[in-house]
């Protein structure tokens, strides 16, 4: 859910400034380093309450009252500040499970500054300053890599959180990325135990750290965490945090309560940066439909870091986006739109324009769908099985990165995988059968693939998913759902209304139920014409005769007449084409056998039909 402020929480907000002690930084009267080492002399000291007392600590101090407001934990890698959680921890429960096989499996302790950094001792090993409660999975995937921006994503998290390759100057190795609305929170750690433990953080070797006592980060994380700390300023869920561990520990983080210290101490937004990030290169477009463009392009570089890029359609600024994809929403169908991109950094830089590229949006009601989706699933007698795979999303689609995958009897893991090849046009289909499914069921030579793999012998109570780059987006079936039957003896046909795919199975909402072995309606089968058959499009063309030879004929009632022919599968591929001719003779010898449609058109008139290769 998205984060609400009431009018409540604003005076909470507000009066929780008030809950720092009276005189608790009466000594913190200097500037730069000055500043820091009071700051220390006043937070250091704090009361121990053990490895083991930070779960005690989590029930006051990591609540969720800011965002869904349901006192879960509040985890900042498994938060999502814009829209619903992909999962919830309850305090006291779901911890230390042990396995953390996947996201949601149970929550554990994150050290911000990683434990083996300071040989895992007290107190640093139990300061819930920078220690907090989040998924053990991606804790795990975290492991000891430095917080930075990602130029390329190895993992991503089910909230956005990222790890991979780093953006940050100077430094080529592994980072964790949190979302946007942690980031200062993060920094404001990392300055709280570079300021705690001003006196032993000197003797500490980690990639951010440069060895002193005083500025403690190299410029170039320095330089991030300032940025961090500028772009996220202190939310009421840090200040409720803060207030919470005083309660337990006796200390306060002082970037929290004075932000402004900050900047006193260590400059705050890089100072004297004047060099913008380097301009984004590649802008594409992925993907349209009438009210919308998806793009995507490379990475820009920046001195410090880039911290997020400008999206404009017809010199217009439609979105700012911290990674190098951008939906534009809201546009007007059949209109051509020029789009760019600019990068920009914390200073305020901002880059030159990348390419622009002129896109037009799909007419109105095309197109809707947002990726590849399973729109036919038959689960007959004996070998009668089949899939269809739908493309209405307006764009061709390389089936590359594709995978068809099973569960069997609602155990185990997932198959290996059957990969798709090709690619699909709009509005197409794609059909996967069974090399043994009966031919009055349908034909295999129409099929895209033929094929007794695992994938497709499965029965009723078999998950069946559509994965892209080795994520499901689509599932036939529930995953780990048991033996019971979902789907068997049946035909099941994706309801009209359900335009794109979704990783959780609904039969009555998305599917209609027909009897066993209805196969009719597979790939939009027609009924085959007869062989030798003159096939009557209209008065003026015919084509005779159903290709046996490897060839037919294209007549007119009149010579030399000019049109155009396509061939299309039953599945949707164009496979043959032939523009402005006035050949009569149509070669179709290098077809595989089956049922195709031809379109033809001359001057306004199109005419469809279908034949059959034999």
């Amino acid at each position: 859910m998205k984060k609400h402020y009431s009018f409540l929480l604003l005076l909470v907000f507000t009066a929780s400034f008030a809950q720092i002690p009276s005189g608790y930084y009466n000594t913190a009267t200097g500037t730069g380093y000055t500043l820091k080492t009071q700051l220390y002399n006043i937070i250091k000291g704090h009361t121990d309450n053990g490895y083991a007392g930070l779960y005690t600590t989590y029930q006051t101090s990591d609540v969720d009252n800011f965002y869904e407001n349901d006192g879960t934990v509040l985890d900042m890698y498994s938060e999502n500040p814009s829209g619903t959680d992909p999962y919830n921890y309850s305090t006291g429960t779901t911890q230390r499970c042990g396995s953390y096989s996947v996201e949601g499996d149970c929550y554990n302790r994150e050290h911000i500054i990683p434990q083996s950094v300071f040989n895992e001792q007290s107190p640093m090993v139990s300061d819930a300053h920078f220690i907090t409660p989040t998924d053990g999975k991606v804790n795990g995937i975290r492991s000891n890599y430095p917080h930075g921006t990602v130029a390329s994503a190895t993992y991503t998290a089910q909230n956005g959180g990222k790890l991979g390759s780093s953006s940050v100057s100077g430094y080529s190795g592994t980072v964790f990325e949190p979302v946007n609305a942690f980031k200062g929170d993060i920094a404001r750690m990392y300055l709280y135990f570079a300021t705690r433990y001003e006196n032993t953080v000197a003797g500490y070797s980690y990639a951010m750290f440069d060895g002193s006592s005083n500025k403690v980060f190299t410029t170039a994380f320095l330089n991030l965490l300032l940025a961090w700390h500028t772009q996220d300023p202190v939310s009421a869920r840090e200040i409720a945090r803060n207030n919470a561990i005083y309660a337990r520990q006796n200390n306060r983080n002082p970037y929290i309560d004075h932000p402004e210290y900050v900047n006193q101490i260590w400059g705050g937004t890089p100072s004297g940066d004047t060099q913008a990030p380097t301009t984004p290169t590649s802008l594409a477009s992925t993907s349209k439909t009438a009210t919308s463009i998806t793009v995507a392009w490379t990475a820009s570089t920046d001195n410090v870091s880039v911290t997020g890029y400008d999206v404009y359609a017809n010199s217009v600024l439609k979105t700012t986006v911290s990674g190098v994809t951008a939906t534009i929403t809201g546009l007007t169908a059949s209109t051509n739109y020029s789009i760019y991109v600019k990068a920009k950094d914390a200073a305020g830089n901002t880059s030159a324009s990348s390419n622009t590229i002129a896109i037009t949006t799909n007419s109105s009601g095309t197109g809707t769908a947002t990726d590849l989706l399973f729109s036919e699933y038959i689960e007959g007698s004996s070998n009668n099985k089949a899939l269809e795979i739908a493309n209405n999303t307006g764009n061709s689609v390389s089936l590359s990165a594709y995978t068809i995958k099973k569960q069997t009897n609602g155990a185990g893991s997932w198959s290996t995988g059957l990969a798709l090849t090709g690619t699909l046009t709009t509005g197409s289909k794609f059909v996967i059968v069974n090399s043994s499914i009966s031919s009055a069921c349908f034909s295999t030579s129409a099929a895209n693939i033929s094929t007794t793999a695992t994938e497709l012998t499965f029965n009723g109570n078999d998950a069946v998913g559509l994965f892209k780059n080795g994520v499901l987006i689509d599932i036939i079936g529930t995953f780990s759902g048991g033996t019971a039957n979902f789907a068997t003896d049946v035909t099941l046909r994706r309801k009209s209304t359900v335009t794109s795919p979704s990783t959780t199975f609904n039969l009555s909402s998305q599917w209609d139920s027909y009897t066993t072995d209805t196969c009719n309606n597979l790939a939009s089968k027609m009924a085959q014409t007869e062989e030798n058959e003159i096939i009557e499009l209209s008065d003026e063309i015919i084509l005779y005769p159903n290709p046996s030879d490897g060839n037919f004929y294209v007549g007119f009632s009149a010579l030399d007449e000019i049109y155009s022919i396509e061939i299309i599968s039953f599945a949707g591929q164009k496979v043959f084409e032939k523009q402005n001719t006035s050949d009569p003779a149509i070669s179709v010898s290098h077809l595989a056998k089956g049922i195709y449609l031809v379109k033809i058109t001359k001057d306004s008139k199109t005419i469809i039909k279908n034949i059959v290769i034999k």
